[in-house]
Parts: structure tokens; sequence; C-alpha cells
């Protein structure tokens, strides 16, 4: 190991005993604590998500009962109240726990909703009656994991850090795309990695991988020894025929043969 990676080691060494969360680095538990880059992607992700559900053409009219005045007009869509409801009613943080950790997918896109491919093989083995060891009681096996909750925590803290920035957003530039806005712009700076909010879910047609075209190869070469199997079967049929026919040319000889020396010896 170079000088580089021992010290690199130790920092890194340091860190973890010291108690300091390492963002994006897996631990030897397999734990990796989430980026402030996937935090933020998935904190307005569900943001706009709360807001999409919440948009309405209602009309709120404000004022005091008693005051003579016109009551004020505003429409619900621009309204404090939407955006209070869509940050608090309930936590917009809450919903991060409805993630779970698919390891089998890459960088920002492991967190997903829904149970990933690994959990579901494990619940169908037990299904089976296969005895499983995960280390934790069967029923913790779908509580939030760790990388979950330390995403949630981060959530609440970055909320509370850039409340002023996200009413910004909603009351001034929500025309503008949210993600480029408000983290790209101002939750990301300097040497920060911006990659994750670039990533995407994979299109289902390019999802197959490896294991599929595996799959196909195995499936054309099955097809391709069917199709010789039965040209085989048909090339010995007529091998059959063609020594059933030289069989009966042969008998048919022989008789001639015996019928011309019957003749000359009469």
């Amino acid at each position: 190991m170079t000088f580089t990676g021992t010290v690199v080691c130790l920092f890194v060494v340091i860190l973890a005993v010291s108690g300091v969360e390492l963002e994006g680095i897996e631990d030897e538990h397999g734990v990796r604590i989430p980026t402030k880059c996937e935090v933020c992607k998935y904190l307005v992700t569900e943001l706009q998500q709360r807001l999409s559900e919440t948009s309405s053409s209602e009309v709120l009219r404000t004022g005091h009962g008693l005051d003579k005045k016109p009551l004020k007009e505003i429409k619900y869509d621009k309204s404090d109240l939407r955006l209070i409801e869509a940050l608090t009613d309930p936590h917009v943080c809450d919903k991060i726990l409805e993630y779970n950790v698919h390891k089998e997918k890459k960088g920002s896109m492991r967190y997903a909703k829904g149970m990933s491919e690994t959990m579901q093989t494990l619940h169908g083995l037990v299904d089976k009656g296969v005895k499983v060891e995960l280390g934790m009681p069967y029923e913790l096996w779908d509580k939030p994991s760790a990388e979950v909750t330390a995403m949630q925590r981060k959530c609440y803290k970055m909320v509370e850090d850039y409340e002023e920035d996200i009413e910004d957003w909603y009351y001034n530039n929500r025309e503008k795309d949210m993600i480029e806005y408000f983290c790209s712009n101002l939750v990301l700076k300097g040497n920060d990695d911006k990659t994750c909010l670039t990533e995407k879910e994979e299109p289902e047609e390019d999802k197959k991988g490896e294991d599929g075209d595996v799959k196909e190869e195995k499936k054309n070469k099955k097809k391709k020894k069917g199709k010789k199997k039965k040209k085989n079967k048909g090339k010995r049929k007529d091998e059959t025929e063609t020594q059933g026919l030289g069989k009966k040319e042969s008998k048919k000889v022989k008789e001639d043969t015996k019928t011309e020396k019957q003749r000359d010896e009469l």
C-alpha cells in the first residue's frame, strides 16, 4: 500500500471511531450513509409529489369576521396553507421511511419504494419453510434500515436549514425546476457531488442486463438444438427407408437369379 493510501485509510478509521458518518462509503456491515445529494433529491421528490396531490382551484377568503372590509381572496395553489400542509402535515420527511435499500441498483437508485429483489427472494424462501438467518428477528426484516433512517434524519435537518430557500422557490420561482434551483444551485456547492441528480431508473427493456442476455442465449441454443435434432431425425428416417429399399432390391435380385437357374436346369 502506498503512503497516500495508508493516510486515507487512517483518516477513514479515525472518522469512524469518532462517530462521524461517512457519506457514500459502505461500512463493514454493508451500510452506506446517504449523501447530501441523495437526501436533497428525495426531499424534492416527495415535496413535489405532495404539492401535486394538493393542487386545487379553490379560493381561500381571509380576514376578520367583524371587519367591515371585504375578505381577501387567495388562490389555494399559491397560499401559505398549501406549503405548510405539504411540508408538515404530516412532515414531508416522514415519507422517506417508505423507501427501502435496493442493493441490486446503482447509485441513488438504490433508494426506492417497495420491497427489494433480495428481500423478495428471502421472504420467498421463508414461505417455503427454509430457515434464513439475517442476524435479526423476522419481524424486523421490513422495518426501515439504518440508511433510510439516516436519510430521514438528514432530510429534517435540510428542511430546517433551507426553509427560507424552499419558501422562495414556492412563492417566486415555482416555474423553475426545483432539483436544479434548490439542490444544484443552493444546497450542493463547491466540490459537493451532484451526480445523483441526473440518475434515473433504467427503462424496462434495459434492465435485462447480463442475466437476461444469458437467458436469451440459452433460449437460442435450445432452439438450434431442437432444429438440429429434428433434422437428424429426418435424416435417420431417410437412411432407414433407403436401407429398406436396398434390402427389397437385394431380395428381388436373389429371386431373379434363382428363377434363371431353374430355367437353365430345365
